[in-house]
């Protein structure tokens, strides 16, 4: 049977196979359509199945929201050209409406939801993965619900290399997207300090103490005085002994100073601020509500919110890749093993 180019377009259309697979389809199928993309599904997973090793580390996030759910989804591609692939942009979209809406336990319950065409999201990637010639793989997920008195803030970085969602109460949803903004920009991992354990605080305040040390070795040899070592990381270790401690040393160096008594009041809550602000650098690296506001660096985001009757309850944060080993091509290596394969066929 002769093939026709319309065949081959309409095989196309149904199916989203490249030309020369479609063509080849229809030729081991004798031209019957239903059979053309039986063959190619099988042919899919095969593909699909090679690709199955490959480090996907590229990407992107996509968010969906509707009333009171949002949901942020991680998809990832091998290269980010393909994740500037029109039909993978809209597989990651679809993905995070159908996840925001079926609202899924775990990665495999989300995998067996169903799309629009009636086939399941691990079908939808496996085609993918098939058709645009990487491996598309599923990663990540979260869903969010708020109150009708709560808003979304969605904000997308980078075309969707890094997406974030926040929950606030009070404001609106230009301040919701201003709270997102600053998770995408600063990157904290929770909402606050009542959420750090304290082994790590502890294990991140020797790590800022030991990069202290390697600037005073730096400093020393220009002859600059030594910056001291942080004495504390967190509001968590900053017990109301401290505090008060805290204060009696600073009154005591504003009486050294000559300072009249009458004016401590005054020079007293800056100073304190200040202490606070030297010893809560643990939470101002991994808390949101500690982080200097991004659009306003002399107030946190914490003091920021309650300017506005406000506050955060929680957000989540994916970065395209993050934490996942990528893969260091040896091209010359790679040429060879194309060059070995063609030359072996």
């Amino acid at each position: 049977m002769d093939i026709t180019a319309a065949m081959v377009k309409e095989l196309r259309e149904k199916s989203g196979a490249g030309v020369m697979d479609a063509k080849k389809a229809l030729v081991e199928s004798d031209g019957d359509m239903d059979k053309a993309i039986e063959w190619l599904n099988e042919k899919g997973m095969a593909k699909a199945a090679k690709k199955a090793d490959r480090v996907a580390a590229e990407g992107l996030t996509a968010a969906w929201t509707d009333g009171n759910i949002a949901a942020l989804v991680e998809v990832n591609s091998e290269t980010d050209f393909v994740a500037k692939n029109q039909q993978f942009i809209d597989l990651v979209n679809e993905a995070a409406e159908v996840i925001g809406k079926g609202k899924p336990a775990d990665n495999a319950a989300a995998l067996a939801l169903k799309t629009k065409d009636g086939s399941t999201l691990e079908d939808a990637f496996t085609h993918a993965t098939a058709t645009i010639g990487e491996k598309i793989s599923f990663r990540r997920f979260a869903v969010l619900e708020k109150t009708d008195a709560q808003n979304f803030g969605v904000y997308l970085h980078n075309g969707g290399r890094i997406g974030a969602i926040s929950v606030i109460e009070g404001g609106d949803a230009d301040l919701a997207k201003a709270i997102s903004m600053q998770v995408a920009s600063m990157s904290p991992t929770v909402l606050s300090h009542e959420d750090l354990d304290e082994n790590f605080i502890h294990e991140e305040l020797a790590q800022m103490n030991h990069k202290i040390d390697q600037d005073n070795e730096a400093r020393a040899m220009v002859d600059k005085p030594a910056l001291p070592h942080l004495q504390y990381g967190s509001h968590k270790q900053l017990t109301p002994e401290i505090l008060a401690q805290a204060e009696e040393t600073i009154k005591q160096e504003l009486k050294d100073e000559g300072k009249p008594e009458a004016i401590w009041d005054k020079i007293l809550p800056g100073k304190m601020q200040r202490f606070v602000l030297d010893n809560t650098k643990v939470d101002q690296e991994y808390t949101l509500l500690a982080q200097l506001y991004i659009m306003d660096d002399s107030v946190t985001v914490e003091k920021f919110l309650e300017t506005k009757n406000a506050k955060a309850i929680e957000f989540v944060r994916f970065e395209v890749g993050e934490g996942i080993e990528k893969k260091v091509d040896d091209f010359a290596a790679e040429v060879a093993a194309q060059q070995a394969a063609a030359a072996g066929k």
